[in-house]
């Protein structure tokens, strides 16, 4: 069981070192959303629709509406340093009372508590004086950055917290429409109801009670997948613009050819057997020679 939370408990002068551990898991089944064209997995952008632009993490922050069209921003540090200030690694019992006097609707979520290093005996002796005082701890804990409000208690043979709603999280019930003050009901109706309460009522057992649409769900899945039903996304067709750029490309290439030049009278090479040599034509772009005139002395006589 994977630990999610370090630190202790401490009531009074009594400080014992814990884990935390998720007490319950969601056995929800986890559909994707496809395109149906080709079943690839639909990918979501985030979005300025302001900027009409994607907008990338790191230019992302957070803020407070405080009025409509109004935000107030925290910055990244702001919040560390909050959180830094109430974080603290302690389950603080701060009082004891007794678990009828609290109404159901105020639970959130389980999570067990197990002895940290060192601390099996103040575990075992926490949980001992629970059992027999019929009393559970009222605690304060901080949890990813929020404080909470819990309840320590023994579960079967171990200590489970549960978290709990403070009280200005739980709605008013007045606030729930159409709901009658008062009605008038007649005798034998009541006496039939509460007779069929009576034989309906049994001892609780969890294992009585099943999830039968997420059963019918994973039954349906892997019959699909039994009869090789399964999808695989199409490969991506190429992009209309990379072949669009490739043309103009082309087409660029082509445009900055020069047409080929046609010569006139230009004589062929003369074929020269082996061993010979073939003098060099003359060019009739290069300047003409120039031929040194030799003096003539005669001898006198």
């Amino acid at each position: 069981m994977h630990t999610m939370w370090k630190g202790s408990i401490s009531f009074g002068l009594v400080n014992i070192p814990i884990k935390l551990y998720a007490a319950t898991e969601d056995k929800d089944i986890k559909l994707r959303t496809l395109h149906k064209k080709c079943h690839t997995p639909i990918q979501y952008e985030k979005k300025c629709p302001n900027c009409d632009e994607e907008v990338k993490n790191d230019e992302i922050v957070k803020g407070y509406e405080y009025v409509k069209g109004k935000y107030v921003v925290l910055t990244d540090e702001e919040l560390q340093e909050l959180k830094e200030e109430h974080e603290d690694k302690t389950v603080e019992i701060i009082d004891f009372v007794k678990m009828e006097d609290i109404d159901p609707i105020y639970f959130s979520r389980s999570y067990f508590i197990g002895p940290g290093e060192n601390g099996g005996k103040a575990y075992g002796l926490l949980r001992e004086a629970l059992k027999q005082s019929g009393k559970i701890g009222v605690a304060e804990i901080t949890i990813r950055s929020k404080q909470q409000l819990a309840m320590v208690r023994v579960y079967q043979n171990c200590i489970v917290m549960e978290t709990v709603h403070y009280p200005d999280e739980v709605r008013n019930v007045k606030e729930v429409p159409s709901v009658p003050e008062q009605v008038e009901v007649g005798a034998k109706e009541l006496e039939t109801a509460i007779m069929l309460i009576d034989q309906l009522t049994t001892t609780f057992d969890p294992e009585k009670y099943k999830d039968d649409y997420r059963l019918a769900l994973q039954d349906l899945i892997e019959r699909k997948v039994n009869q090789d039903e399964g999808k695989t996304p199409t490969e991506a067709a190429p992009r209309q613009n990379v072949v669009d750029l490739m043309s103009a490309l082309q087409a660029s290439i082509e445009k900055t050819k020069k047409p080929a030049t046609k010569t006139k009278g230009k004589p062929a090479k003369p074929k020269t057997a082996v061993g010979e040599t073939t003098a060099t034509p003359p060019n009739p772009a290069a300047p003409p020679a120039t031929t040194k005139k030799t003096k003539t002395v005669r001898k006198k006589a």
